[in-house]
């Protein structure tokens, strides 16, 4: 009996703090996550593993930015500042899993596709840009580019300007052949890197990149369920979730059924950029016959796997 997973990696997993934000730093993060997903394949499991890139796009689009500013330099297209990062964490991942299979003695390869997803161009985040993007700006700079490149820019909190842009739902998995393949070669693949880069189709049924961002875990879940996965498992900076969270009466939760999920999801116990689009994604794995989730930290990824920790949700 085959046992698939998706395992999704936060963009943010990868650097630890402030401090260690240099891309050896992120290879040694990476290279821990690596360790703990190897555990994993002992334990029997196919794995195909989908990453965040926030922060990754974040330093891109800042460096493009300055080379712009000071040496004239073409900018980069935010949908080519995905597949850049898409290249940079799975190289990172990639090798780091080759060399723990070779401490290991397992007979295991992984690789990485550079993925596109589609986006519904009617998707109604396209009339609702929220994500920010890029460095901050004066708000003279910053109409200027709106006007000029058609971008849509807001004040900040007060803190400058920014551009935002749409977070559309993944519908499909472009390069998905290519993942099955891989994965019923036994080949560990990285995919869907930072949700996937967004892609449209436009009126001759072209595909064209979009400067939008897709959540990575709604995509990890899209992944999970295109291939019918047993397993979605989100590493997060939390070792379980927990109800009324950062409170004094906080309570971890070992297992909730999808009922019980959806339910402290009405009750608003889950934060918007952080634990909530990771139970609405598990909620969409479960609903389409995923049998089991689980959000843990990357320690404690084998762990959990044990049911000795991090929170499991059952339909």
């Amino acid at each position: 009996e085959r046992k698939l997973a998706v395992v999704a990696i936060g963009g943010n997993s990868l650097i630890k703090d402030k401090q260690h934000q240099t891309v050896e730093d992120q290879y040694r993060a990476a290279g821990e996550t690596c360790h703990h997903i190897a555990d994993m394949i002992e334990q029997g499991w196919e794995v195909a593993i989908g990453h965040g890139n926030g922060p990754q796009v974040g330093f891109i689009l800042r460096r493009s930015e300055i080379a712009a500013k000071v040496a004239g330099m073409h900018e980069v297209p935010l949908d080519v500042c995905g597949s850049d990062s898409q290249g940079a964490i799975g190289y990172a991942l990639q090798q780091n899993l080759a060399n723990e299979f070779k401490r290991r003695g397992m007979q295991k390869r992984a690789a990485t596709v550079i993925t596109q997803v589609l986006v519904d161009t009617n998707d109604p985040a396209f009339q609702n840009p929220a994500k920010p993007i890029g460095g901050f700006m004066e708000e003279d700079e910053a109409k200027e580019r709106a006007a000029k490149e058609g971008w849509t820019v807001v004040d900040d909190a007060g803190r400058g300007w920014r551009r935002v842009v749409p977070s559309p739902l993944p519908e499909e998995i472009v390069e998905l052949e290519a993942v099955r393949e891989l994965l019923n070669a036994g080949i560990v693949t990285i995919t869907v890197g930072g949700g996937g880069i967004p892609v449209i189709r436009n009126e001759d049924g072209d595909i064209q990149g979009v400067a939008a961002v897709i959540d990575k875990d709604y995509a990890s879940s899209l992944l999970a369920r295109s291939i019918g996965a047993n397993l979605l498992l989100i590493s997060t900076a939390v070792e379980q979730v927990y109800l009324n969270f950062n409170k004094p009466d906080q309570k971890a939760i070992d297992v909730m059924t999808m009922a019980e999920a959806k339910q402290y999801m009405e009750e608003g116990h889950f934060a918007k950029g952080s634990m909530l689009p990771k139970i609405q994604a598990i909620i969409w794995f479960l609903e389409a016959g995923g049998q089991e989730a689980i959000i843990t930290n990357p320690e404690n990824v084998a762990r959990a796997l044990r049911g000795e920790t991090g929170t499991r949700i059952v339909t």
